[in-house]
């Protein structure tokens, strides 16, 4: 997916702000959905985030046009694992490895098909 940095996810020296990663790495995750013409919530489940570990190599700055990946690294129960990067150019510029834990309502839950369905590429 492609993201452009706008004005709104800098600061004033013109760089990304470090919580904006996540922002574009949770868009991302969601267009896995949408691309799929599934939604990221059916019925009553839904992903909430258990554990991420982060990693900032390189600033992006306004204007930039940067490419969110998402990997698939392992489905247990009701948990997925996943690598996000957010490239400029060729270049990584934030790296991040995210579990999510799917939820039917409050309680956490075996992961529906119609979900892995959407991370199958």
């Amino acid at each position: 997916m492609k993201i452009r940095v706008y004005y709104e996810d800098v600061d004033i020296g013109g760089i990304v702000y470090h919580s904006k990663y996540l922002n574009f790495c949770e868009r991302a995750r969601s267009e896995l959905f949408f691309e799929k013409k599934k939604s990221p919530v059916y019925e009553e489940y839904h992903f909430v985030v258990k554990e991420l570990r982060a990693s900032y190599l390189k600033p992006a700055f306004f204007g930039d046009l940067l490419k969110v990946k998402t990997k698939l690294l392992q489905t247990k129960g009701a948990r997925i694992k996943l690598l996000q990067n957010v490239y400029k150019e060729e270049d990584i510029v934030f790296a991040m490895e995210i579990e999510l834990v799917c939820m039917k309502g409050l309680k956490p839950s075996k992961i529906p098909s119609y979900f892995l369905e959407a991370f199958d590429r």
